[in-house]
């Protein structure tokens, strides 16, 4: 992390800012003459993209930094909560996307007015609102921190400030301009080029190790202080672990039902498909694809353990990992 960005590391960001702007001009109508253009471009949108887009929203930087700092430290119980969001996701698609395309509305909280009045749906609004802020400024955090290190090799209050500052602007001005259907490819050609580059990184990281994927496997099932780091089910009922089965089949789910159903942010994706049977499969497709998406990342954690910390499968020495930088402490994944 001590090394500074190169010219080709800023030419490789600078194709990525020219395919997303691209890809955006390409794809985005000139004119969005309607409300229904703009909020769920038009109705059109194939089960396929709707379930890229949902996922992309879902993970983000959390899953990016999160996940591998979760296989790092733990085992696969993480991947395990999709379990939980099959579960919500039956709900949603049986339950709420037919009445919100039966009732023909924008955003979720319209059904609120038709049941009750006008001051339900602007509170509910609000409450989502702030729920955003809340909920996105940790993930532009999240993403902020890991561009000021990378692009300045500096964490401070002012280059977290810059980096957040840049990401914000870039979204809005995508969102603002293009409305929902600028939003989907986006999202596709970030969540291609985020996935593409988690499988480079496992590569790299498995190439780097000199034991055998048997050996590998083993050492992992056999983790010091008789730890199973390929776990993938806790079947306990200790209300403190967040990812054991009970947590999964209750909290997840109904975590899920929330994100999926009742936030806008998400559940608008799923409301932009011609009809409630596509919406619904566009749901369904997303939880499963969340699945080897989400066990790319844990994967790399697991081969960071090994290789910062596991010698006897590296032929007696590790790499040198520092658990710092500028003063604060981060996960492995982050050099």
């Amino acid at each position: 992390m001590s090394l500074p960005f190169s010219m080709i590391d800023w030419v490789v960001i600078l194709l990525y800012l020219g395919l997303l702007i691209a890809g955006a001009w390409l794809f985005t109508p000139k004119h969005t003459g309607t409300a229904h253009d703009y909020f769920l471009a038009g109705g059109t949108v194939p089960a396929w993209l709707a379930a890229v887009s949902v996922l992309s929203a879902t993970q983000s930087a959390a899953t990016f930094l999160g996940g591998p700092d979760f296989g790092y430290h733990g085992d696969f119980t993480y991947l395990a909560t999709n379990l939980g969001g099959l579960l919500g996701a039956i709900f949603v698609a049986k339950i709420l996307i037919p009445r919100f395309y039966a009732a023909r509305v924008t955003t979720v909280y319209e059904l609120l007015t038709m049941r009750f009045d006008a001051r339900a749906t602007r509170w509910t609004g609000a409450m989502f609102l702030l729920g955003r802020v809340l909920a996105n400024g940790a993930r532009v955090y999240l993403a902020a921190i890991a561009i000021a290190m990378v692009m300045t090799s500096t964490v401070s209050a002012g280059t977290i400030l810059i980096a957040a500052t840049v990401l914000i602007v870039a979204a809005f001005l995508s969102t603002f301009v293009g409305g929902l259907r600028s939003v989907l490819w986006i999202d596709l050609i970030q969540f291609v080029i985020m996935v593409g580059s988690a499988i480079a990184v496992m590569i790299f990281v498995r190439l780097s190790i000199p034991a055998s994927n048997a050996e590998i496997l083993q050492g992992l099932a056999h983790a010091p202080g008789g730890v199973d780091k390929l776990r993938l089910i806790d079947p306990s009922f200790d209300l403190s672990k967040p990812f054991s089965l009970l947590a999964i089949v209750t909290g997840i789910a109904l975590l899920y039902i929330a994100s999926s159903g009742l936030d806008q942010d998400t559940t608008q994706r799923l409301l932009a498909c011609k009809d409630a049977k596509t919406g619904a499969r566009g749901l369904y497709m997303s939880v499963f694809a969340t699945v080897p998406v989400v066990a790319i990342f844990i994967t790399i954690g697991l081969l960071l353990h090994v290789l910062y910390d596991r010698p006897e499968l590296m032929g007696g020495a590790t790499a040198a990992a520092s658990r710092e930088f500028g003063g604060e402490k981060i996960s492995a994944f982050m050099h």
